[in-house]
């Protein structure tokens, strides 16, 4: 079964010299899955909230490459809320993990890297429907 806390906040290896900083991940080295796409969300109004949903297979990673948002996690028995505040600092999410974006800054920009490319089969995407497959034991 999935677990909240199998979400994990990674160290986001860095390199910096004068000229500034530059920040990098590896799929298969950083993060446990290969990068199939990336997609990042901005000028998000600061009440909007943005996922609400789940993945059956999909693992990703969140980067807050500018600005913070607040990430609510819930595995069907337990929540656990991270706030994302800084573009070395990233959060695993897994499958049968009911996600939710809140309380964006004004510059706040999420970066996500995904395990697959697009697909609307694997989004649960109603949160009743989401406990009706936590209960069967759909996410172990």
């Amino acid at each position: 079964m999935a677990h909240v806390d199998d979400c994990s906040l990674i160290d986001i290896r860095s390199v910096y010299d004068e000229r500034g900083t530059i920040a990098f991940v590896e799929g298969g080295v950083d993060i446990g899955f290969e990068i199939r796409r990336l997609y990042w969300t901005f000028d998000i109004p600061s009440r909007a909230t943005r996922a609400g949903h789940a993945h059956r297979t999909l693992r990703q990673l969140y980067v807050a490459v500018s600005g913070s948002f607040d990430v609510v996690l819930d595995d069907g028995r337990r929540t656990r809320t991270l706030r994302l505040s800084r573009p070395d600092q990233g959060l695993t999410l897994g499958p049968g993990i009911w996600r939710e974006l809140r309380n964006f800054s004004s510059n706040a920009c999420l970066l996500a890297a995904a395990s697959a490319p697009f697909d609307e089969a694997d989004y649960v995407r109603e949160r009743e429907r989401f406990q009706v497959l936590v209960d069967a034991g759909e996410f172990e």
